[in-house]
């Protein structure tokens, strides 16, 4: 396929996350690569944060998907009127109603506020935008939240904005920034939103963070090439942890 077809069909969610997008790395293997290879490439269930996140971005970024996202009007998901809307709507999981009312209070904060308002409504901007290219010799993929003229924008939750600064090396977000800013030729700013002081925060990384990213980046390669390249030289069964205490 030629890139702008694959481009094209990479904004679909269901084939950037799919066969197609699988051909690729991409920032969301740094995690499995890093600390568990035998994950590499396992799907993952859908589950609270995956929940939550989606919403939040559809709201600002999609706001038609948003439209379409349902919710379930019971306290808990213990009761049976959870469980049969999971099977009525062919889902395997949900957000309640009051978590909805919850993340629409963070939108309602972030796009409250004028500097970040303004930046994300630029007429010029660009949502959802996918991206591949060859980085250190293997190709790769991303998915930037919003192409700015000036940089690209990423959207975030925080459970304490105040740990912020530690939590995106734990998140990853450092590999995330340096690999996005390979892809798309420009500077990533993050925009947080604290999900329980509604707080804000504009992150610019450091070249120091940058750089701390791209190390993450060739060492998840080390691995990839050992357990998984084309000239692989060990079994993933034989991984296991060695380390000095």
């Amino acid at each position: 396929m030629e890139k702008l077809d694959i481009l094209n069909d990479l904004r679909d969610d269901s084939k950037y996350y799919g066969d197609l997008g699988k051909k690729f790395l991409s920032n969301s293997d740094i995690e499995p690569l890093l600390n568990n290879p035998r994950d590499f490439k396992k799907d993952s269930p859908d589950n609270l944060n995956f929940a939550k996140g989606r919403y939040f971005h559809q709201l600002i970024l999609e706001p038609e998907k948003a439209k379409e996202f349902k919710f379930v009007s019971c306290s808990s998901r213990n009761t049976k009127l959870y469980k049969e809307f999971l099977v009525d709507n062919d889902l395997t999981f949900a957000l309640l109603d009051k978590e909805g009312d919850d993340i629409r209070s963070w939108v309602d904060v972030m796009m409250g506020n004028f500097e970040m308002y303004d930046n994300i409504k630029n007429p010029e901007n660009k949502f959802e935008v996918p991206a591949i290219g060859t980085i250190h010799g293997k190709e790769w993929k991303g998915k930037a939240d919003i192409v700015h003229p000036d940089c690209i924008i990423d959207l975030k939750t925080t459970g304490d904005i105040t740990q912020f600064k530690w939590s995106a090396r734990k998140y990853n977000y450092d590999s995330q920034c340096y690999l996005y800013q390979q892809l798309f030729n420009k500077p990533l700013i993050f925009y947080v939103v604290d999900k329980n002081s509604k707080m804000l925060g504009i992150y610019e990384p450091t070249p120091e963070f940058v750089s701390y990213g791209e190390e993450k980046v060739l060492r998840a390669i080390e691995i990839y090439d050992k357990f998984f390249g084309e000239n692989k030289t060990d079994n993933i069964d034989t991984f296991y942890y060695k380390e000095f205490l």
